[in-house]
C-alpha cells in the first residue's frame, strides 16, 4: 500500500526543514544549499492517529531568480507539488506576507491540488498575534499557527492534512494489483521493457542515460493478471547526482520502490555487474521487496553453449547478499522471456506473502536444533522455545530466547536457511525479531 505524498514548501529560511524534522520524530540531514553538497534525504514517513504518510522536503522556492541553483530547487519543488496529494505551504510568522509568498501561493492555487497554509514561528504561548491574520491574504483558507521549534500546533497540522486526504489518495490499492517497480542504474532498459510490455511507447526512450525523470505509472492486465508498472528514473552514484532535477528523479525512483510489491532489477546484460547495480538491490533489500534479478540485452549478448550459466554463477557471486532472488535472463527489445518473467513476478509476490503456521515453524526448529545445537558462550547455552510468524511482506519470524546476545547472526542464517530449505521463500527476503523469555516462563 502507498502512502499518500505531502510536500512541505516555501521560500527559503521559514522552517521547512526543522518542521520536517519535528513531524517525522528525528533529525535527518535534509537541506544543503551549498553547491557540491550531497543531499542525503528529503523524505520520511510520519504516522498520526493511525494513519501514515510519507512527508517530502524541498529546497527553498523563489519564484524569479537568475540563479542556477535557486531555479533546479524551485524546479524540483515543482515536481514536489506535482507528486504531491496535500501540499503545506509554510510561512514566516515574523516576516508576515512577503511578494514572494502572495507568488508561491499563486503557483499553488494553479496547481488544483488541497493546500495547507502554516504559519510557522508562533512560538509564544496563548493568544494567537495579530500578525497571525496577515496570512488570510493569500487565499489559502484558515492558517494553522505552528512552532516547529517547540512542536506546537503540529497536530492541528496534520489534522488539516488528513482532512484534505480524499478516498482515492490514501494509498488504497486494488488488492489484486500487483505493484512492479523496475528499477537499476541508467541505460539498462527499464523504459524499453515498459514499452515492450505496454506495446506502446510510453516512456521515452534514448541512449542517453537519465532520459526518464519522473516514476512513470502503467497499469496493465494480461493472462498472467494485473499489474501496475512502475518505470523509474536510473539511480546513479551520490556523487554523479549533480542536476536539481536528478536529485528529485532519484527520490522519485525510491519512493517508487517503497509502494512497489515486487522490484524488477534490470542489469545490462553488455556492461555486467557494477557496485551501482549493489546499490540498488540494496535498496530494494532495506525494504523488503520481493526481488527479481533481470538481465537485459541478453539478444545482443556474444554467446556459446555455457554464457548462461558462467554468467548465473558470477551473478549469484556478485549478488551473494541476496542470494534468494531469481535471476532471468531477457530481452526488452525483442520480448525474449516476457511471459517466464510475468510468471515470476507472481511467484516471488506469493512468496513475500506467505504465512506459515506457527507448528509447522516449531517441527522445523525442533528439527534443526538437533542437527545443529545453539551456541554456548562461557558455559551458558542459547535456549530457543519457541518461532512464530510476526507478518508477512517480507515474511518476519519472532524468536523467543534465554538470551538474545547468544543468539548470533549465523545461527539466524542457519534457521533461515532451514525454513527455507522447506517453504522455499523464494525471492523474497527473511527478518527475524530476537526476544528473551525468562527460563521459569
Amino acid at each position: 500500500m502507498a502512502k499518500p505524498i505531502v510536500a512541505i514548501v516555501g521560500r527559503p529560511n521559514v522552517g521547512k526543514s526543522t518542521l520536517f524534522n519535528k513531524l517525522i520524530g528525528k533529525r535527518l540531514s535534509i537541506v544543503d544549499d551549498t553547491p557540491g553538497v550531497t543531499r542525503d534525504r528529503i523524505y520520511g514517513d510520519a504516522e498520526w492517529r493511525g494513519r501514515k504518510i510519507m512527508l517530502v522536503d524541498t529546497g527553498g522556492i523563489e519564484p524569479k531568480t537568475d540563479d542556477i541553483l535557486l531555479a533546479g530547487m524551485r524546479a524540483q519543488a515543482q515536481l514536489a507539488i506535482e507528486t504531491a496529494s496535500v501540499i503545506v505551504m509554510v510561512v514566516d510568522l515574523k516576516s508576515g506576507v512577503t511578494a514572494n509568498d502572495s507568488e508561491i501561493a499563486a503557483m499553488l492555487q494553479k496547481s488544483g491540488k488541497p493546500v495547507v497554509l502554516c504559519v510557522n514561528k508562533c512560538d509564544g504561548l496563548g493568544d494567537t498575534p495579530a500578525e497571525f491574520y496577515e496570512f488570510y491574504n493569500l487565499g489559502l483558507g484558515d492558517p494553522v499557527a505552528v512552532s516547529s521549534v517547540h512542536g506546537h500546533g503540529t497536530g492541528d497540522l496534520l489534522d488539516a492534512v488528513f482532512e484534505n486526504l480524499t478516498e482515492t489518495n490514501t494509498g488504497d490499492d486494488d488488492p489484486d494489483v500487483i505493484n512492479v517497480a523496475v528499477i537499476g542504474k541508467p541505460n539498462a532498459g527499464k523504459s524499453s521493457l515498459v514499452n515492450k510490455i505496454c506495446g506502446e511507447e510510453r516512456s521515452l526512450v534514448s541512449e542517453i542515460a537519465g532520459t526518464t525523470r519522473d516514476a512513470i505509472d502503467t497499469f496493465i492486465e494480461n493472462k498472467f493478471g494485473k499489474y501496475n508498472m512502475i518505470d523509474t528514473a536510473g539511480l546513479r552514484r551520490n556523487s554523479r547526482i549533480d542536476d536539481k532535477i536528478e536529485k528529485y528523479s532519484v527520490l522519485r525512483a525510491k519512493m517508487a520502490i517503497e509502494r512497489a510489491d515486487v522490484c524488477v532489477i534490470m542489469i545490462d546484460g553488455t556492461d555486467g555487474f557494477t557496485e551501482q547495480d549493489s546499490k540498488v538491490a540494496g535498496l530494494a533489500l532495506e525494504q523488503g521487496k520481493a526481488c527479481i534479478i533481470a538481465v537485459n540485452k541478453w539478444d545482443i549478448v556474444e554467446k556459446n553453449g555455457q554464457t548462461m550459466d558462467v554468467y548465473r554463477k558470477r551473478l549469484m557471486n556478485d549478488f551473494s547478499f541476496m542470494s534468494y532472488a531469481p535471476i532471468i535472463f531477457i530481452s526488452a527489445k525483442t520480448g525474449q522471456r516476457i511471459d517466464k518473467l510475468f510468471e515470476l513476478i507472481n511467484y516471488v509476490r506469493n512468496q513475500n506473502t506467505m504465512r506459515i503456521s506457527t507448528g509447522k515453524l516449531n517441527d522445523i526448529l525442533a528439527d534443526a536444533v538437533a542437527r545443529v545445537q545453539p551456541p554456548t558462550d562461557k558455559g551458558k547455552r542459547l535456549k530457543i522455545y519457541y518461532i512464530t510468524q510476526a507478518s508477512t511482506c517480507p515474511p518476519t519470524f519472532v524468536c523467543f530466547c534465554n538470551n538474545s546476545e547468544l543468539f548470533h547472526f549465523s545461527y539466524q542464517r542457519y534457521l533461515e536457511n532451514q525454513i527455507r530449505s522447506v517453504f522455499g521463500l523464494e525471492g523474497t527476503p527473511v527478518r527475524f525479531i530476537i526476544r528473551e523469555r525468562g527460563e521459569k516462563n
